[in-house]
């Protein structure tokens, strides 16, 4: 779902990175008026759940693979806007860094994944569990608020995709970018979401929440605290992130590429016949680590390296975030 350079139009790109501005603000102030520093630290811990889990590709039907996102994960953690905020951090070292998902597509890849999704998941967990929901019924609550959550991602995205030879289009009505029409980027996007994507994302949810407010209760702003079992703090929780580190390059073994996220190269090999004039002529970002690998390094390696940068980035930037804030909790000046 991590939307490449060139496949939007700059006026695309443009409307939707302005759209998320006052999102990221608002998001921002609600943090510190909600969390306290404790908890906004925490948020760099959520995020590396979010950063990981997009790095465990799974085949999907028709040839593509995906991934899950944890968006709705770390709203139900923290809130949806301490999940905003997580996302887009991990979304903007995906793209800087590693070059996963676009630098000019950063606000599109935003706005689905990490508002659309987390909002959109965390109203429909709040709508399923009710006030005082059982253990059963929120471990439900989790799975389809995470499952629409993402599905909705998805839609969203494949409308972005969709629009663009409508809108976007040369004198003899090749498109500019995304050659895709709606009639085919909606099911190609939605179909394998609805089938497997989304019930990747639901049991990861589901999983994660479930240790994490065992172990780390006094972290959540929504925890149920006469079921955990313990309270070990974060060292449970650091040892599942290192766990989920160790065990990131399964993601390698998924062949393919997911739809949409073809190079020049590629996309001229899928049938329509030409390449797009905002590809051959569109914007380039030269990654670091360019699709999580280093130099020589072994794949497997060079992902395990990918995996400890990104979580050590969103934890240190977290962590910068809750002392310059100062939410609720923490001295005055």
């Amino acid at each position: 779902m991590h939307i490449p350079d060139n496949y939007l139009s700059p006026t695309t790109d443009a409307i939707l990175t302005v759209a998320m501005v006052p999102v990221w603000v608002r998001c921002a102030r609600r943090v510190r008026e909600d969390l306290d520093q404790r908890q906004t630290s925490f948020i760099g811990m959520a995020a590396a759940f979010s950063f990981l889990l997009m790095m465990f590709n799974v085949p999907l039907p028709g040839g593509t693979t995906g991934h899950a996102v944890g968006g709705t994960l770390i709203a139900c953690l923290l809130g949806p806007h301490a999940a905003c905020l997580a996302v887009s951090v991990a979304l903007g070292i995906q793209a800087l860094i590693f070059g996963d998902g676009g630098i000019l597509a950063f606000g599109a890849n935003c706005f689905n994944m990490a508002f659309v999704l987390p909002f959109v998941g965390y109203a429909c967990y709040r709508l399923v569990a009710g006030s005082e929901p059982t253990a059963a019924r929120r471990m439900v609550a989790l799975f389809v608020g995470s499952y629409v959550g993402l599905n909705v991602a998805a839609l969203c995205a494949a409308v972005e995709f969709g629009v663009q030879p409508l809108l976007f289009h040369d004198a003899a009505g090749q498109a500019l970018y995304c050659p895709y029409p709606l009639s085919v980027s909606i099911p190609a996007m939605c179909i394998p979401h609805l089938l497997v994507a989304g019930v990747i994302e639901g049991v990861a949810t589901v999983a994660i929440y479930e240790f994490v407010s065992r172990v780390a209760p006094d972290y959540l702003v929504d925890a149920n605290r006469e079921t955990a079992s313990a309270r070990g703090g974060l060292i449970p929780v650091a040892v599942l992130v290192a766990a989920l580190v160790i065990a990131t390059p399964l993601g390698l073994l998924a062949e393919g590429t997911a739809w949409g996220e073809w190079g020049a190269d590629e996309i001229a090999e899928t049938g329509i016949g030409y390449t797009p004039a905002g590809f051959a002529e569109g914007f380039e970002w030269e990654a670091l680590m360019p699709d999580y690998t280093l130099g020589g390094l072994p794949d497997a390696v060079a992902y395990v390296l990918s995996a400890v940068a990104g979580v050590a980035l969103l934890v240190i930037v977290f962590k910068l975030f809750s002392m310059a804030a100062r939410p609720k909790g923490s001295a005055s000046a």
